[in-house]
């Protein structure tokens, strides 16, 4: 027995993959659970707007944070503000005052609710593009993004991994193919699937859900298109660093995990704490999330979309690029090998 039980830890420590993820997924978890896993936010990005704007200002207590004081703001650039995502709640001052909530962030406006106690008195609240803060309105253009992640990573991940385990990666490398085009070649299956998965949820959503569609279409494809690119570049990249599918798999969920739990999707950005926050910016999915509540509910403008289509679309490019690369470098040898033989 003692022979078997030193032959299997010898065998663990081998395998320093799954070490990792049996000593890193714990720790990930914890933090994740710990830092960012808060229903309550602590910041509420406020607009107060008109001719007592100063004043109201003053008296805003709590949690609301002003980030924009217009004396000459008015009730049209409140909403379009919030339709633009330039703040969580507005206020308008003079004759009729009132208080207008982004409903589109469903804990941020709950809180903003919650906290009422903090404004002055005699305001009243309207709650905008979700006014019955309905969960499936906020969730379903999330679950797009999600349902695209899983398929790009678990899914296209297996691809060059099984080629490996076949051994008929030694056949791609003596082909006149680039890595470029092996790798376009591959994805392109999981690229359809995953279109046509993204106009079933999207139909499922607004039918079943009743889930509003607000905004361009063309945007939203435009946001689909980049955000399948990055992906599947995700996808093809984890499967040239794992030797197995086993190992791909495990990869995949150290990619997945981080995504669901820190790009807003389920937790708002606003509540978690600032160590953990910026992880969330470096993610796909965080920009994804923003865009398709923003296009569903909001019909935010185009000026509004373009960051997040920016930042995904320059990680279209850094993640597809380096999946080129990183399989060039495994064809590479292989290439060598084969022409010497």
């Amino acid at each position: 027995m003692k022979a078997m039980i030193l032959k299997e830890f010898r065998q663990m420590r081998r395998d320093r993959r799954t070490v990792a993820l049996m000593v890193g997924l714990p720790l990930m978890m914890l933090i994740i659970f710990g830092y960012a896993a808060r229903f309550d936010v602590a910041t509420i990005e406020t607009a107060v707007l008109g001719p007592d704007a100063e004043v109201v200002a003053s008296q805003l207590g709590g949690a609301f944070t002003v980030v924009k004081l217009d004396p000459a703001g008015t009730d049209d650039e409140a909403r379009a503000m919030l339709a633009d995502s330039e703040a969580a709640v507005a206020i308008v001052t003079g004759a009729a005052p009132k208080i207008y909530v982004d409903g589109t962030e469903l804990f941020v406006a709950q809180s903003a609710l919650r906290r009422g106690e903090s404004l002055p008195a005699g305001l009243e609240s309207e709650i905008l593009f979700n006014p019955d803060l309905n969960t499936a309105a906020v969730m379903v253009p999330s679950l797009i993004g999600l349902i695209l992640l899983f398929i790009g990573t678990v899914i296209t991940s297996l691809g060059v991994v099984r080629e490996r385990e076949q051994g008929t990666l030694e056949q791609l490398a003596v082909t006149p193919l680039k890595p470029v085009d092996v790798i376009v070649g591959k994805i392109s299956p999981y690229f359809v699937v995953a279109l046509v998965d993204m106009v079933i949820i999207t139909l499922a959503g607004i039918v079943i859900f009743d889930v509003p569609f607000r905004g361009s279409l063309f945007l939203f494809a435009v946001f689909g298109l980049i955000y399948l690119f990055v992906v599947l570049g995700f996808g093809v990249l984890i499967s040239t660093v794992s030797r197995s599918q086993g190992e791909a798999i495990q990869l995949a969920i150290m990619v997945l995990l981080p995504q669901v739990m820190l790009s807003g999707m389920i937790f708002p950005l606003e509540s978690m704490a600032a160590g953990v926050r910026w992880i969330g910016y470096l993610l796909p999915l965080t920009y994804f999330v923003q865009a398709m509540r923003g296009i569903f509910l909001k019909a935010s403008s185009f000026g509004a979309l373009l960051p997040p289509l920016v930042v995904l679309a320059l990680m279209a490019v850094a993640v597809f690029g380096l999946a080129v690369w990183r399989f060039r470098q495994e064809v590479a040898p292989k290439t060598a090998k084969v022409a010497t033989s």
